[in-house]
């Protein structure tokens, strides 16, 4: 679809700086664009860019006002509008067709939904349901007694297995697997005997899970995911984990066994959390984190292990300065051992060994 920059900005509720019947072919990166393309500047380590691009238009903040080549479109929210542009001036998107693929295999007492879209060589085990409008991707698995709710997208090589209950519009992405056993077990006298799971996992509406996540079923009850989550790519959440309404989980991230995490909480990328503990609504747990405690609401926790970002970047800021204090300790020792000396010469003293 064509729009002129006019059009765009009353979709998205923006005001003009520049041309405003400039038409917009496509969307890109701030780098990558060319003339007749949209792009949008969210982070401000970007904003040099906007003299040198070479779109034809640019979605921005509203403190942005500077004349540049481009046509400015300022909005409150860059990445938001510009997500609503894409849909119409991007690629068409890839659409499934309602029905069975002949290769799939399709168990007994299962029930689907209106206009569902099962693709190649998916399985699809004893008494499973799935809601109107989803679509399974090739090559997925779906396990016995699963309900999965309306207008979800599996895609290819997913893997959920038996009594596992999904929510409406969820996207769960290649390679992820959802209800695969806790990890427990209990030694005896230096043999680990597996502790049967026998628990299920649970995910909200609205939750979009990243490839090669692996969501642990519970031992007892249920691992929980709330509605609105959304969870980046190679993520580990064990058994009986509960995560509130709304969070964001980055990659790499890894949380321990019986964790409950709050509503509206970031979990940065590479950030570990052990098992037992509760992070609170609002919080923010930083890049890399270790957390060992329990985090309080509305908190800012960085380092390992992990502390308040203000205290941790002041612990941090000590330890940077370790050569240096190690350098003048060393001075000052010599300065002592001169003195001792001077000191024991004129009193006659032997010099003590050291």
């Amino acid at each position: 679809m064509k729009l002129t920059v006019k059009e765009i900005a009353d979709i998205v509720g923006g005001s003009i700086i520049g041309k405003t019947d400039t038409i917009i072919t496509g969307v890109s990166g701030i780098k990558e664009a060319k003339e007749g393309e949209i792009t949008f500047i969210a982070n401000n380590k970007y904003r040099p860019l906007l003299k040198s691009t070479k779109a034809s238009a640019v979605i921005v903040p509203m403190d942005i006002n500077n004349t540049v080549e481009a046509s400015l479109i300022q909005v409150e929210n860059p990445s938001l509008a510009f997500a609503k542009i894409v849909s119409l001036v991007g690629p068409e998107p890839i659409t499934f067709n309602p029905g069975i693929d002949k290769t799939a295999i399709i168990g007994k007492n299962v029930i689907l939904g209106k206009n569902v879209s099962i693709q190649p060589y998916t399985v699809i085990e004893d008494n499973t349901e799935i809601g109107d409008g989803s679509i399974i991707g090739a090559c997925v698995y779906i396990g016995h007694y699963t309900k999965i709710g309306k207008d979800c997208l599996i895609y290819p090589h997913v893997i959920i297995r038996e009594r596992i209950k999904i929510g409406n519009r969820v996207i769960i992405h290649p390679g992820t697997v959802i209800g695969g056993d806790g990890f427990g077990f209990a030694t005896v006298k230096g043999v680990h005997h597996k502790i049967p799971q026998i628990g299920t996992v649970e995910i909200g509406d609205d939750v979009e899970i990243g490839s090669n996540v692996t969501i642990d079923r519970a031992r007892f009850d249920k691992t929980y995911i709330g509605n609105g989550v959304k969870i980046d790519n190679l993520v580990q959440i064990a058994h009986n984990v509960y995560i509130g309404e709304n969070t964001i989980v980055v990659a790499q991230v890894g949380i321990s066994g019986s964790t409950v995490i709050g509503k509206n909480v970031i979990i940065a990328g590479q950030a570990g959390i052990i098992g037992h503990i509760t992070v609170g609504d609002n919080s923010i747990i930083g890049g890399k984190a270790g957390v060992t405690k329990d985090v309080p609401p509305n908190v800012h926790v960085t380092g390992f292990p992990a502390r308040e970002k203000w205290e941790d970047m002041r612990i941090q800021a000590y330890s940077r300065r370790n050569p240096e204090l190690v350098e003048r300790i060393k001075r000052l020792e010599e300065k002592i051992d001169k003195m001792e000396k001077k000191i024991q010469e004129m009193y006659g003293e032997e010099p003590e060994d050291n």
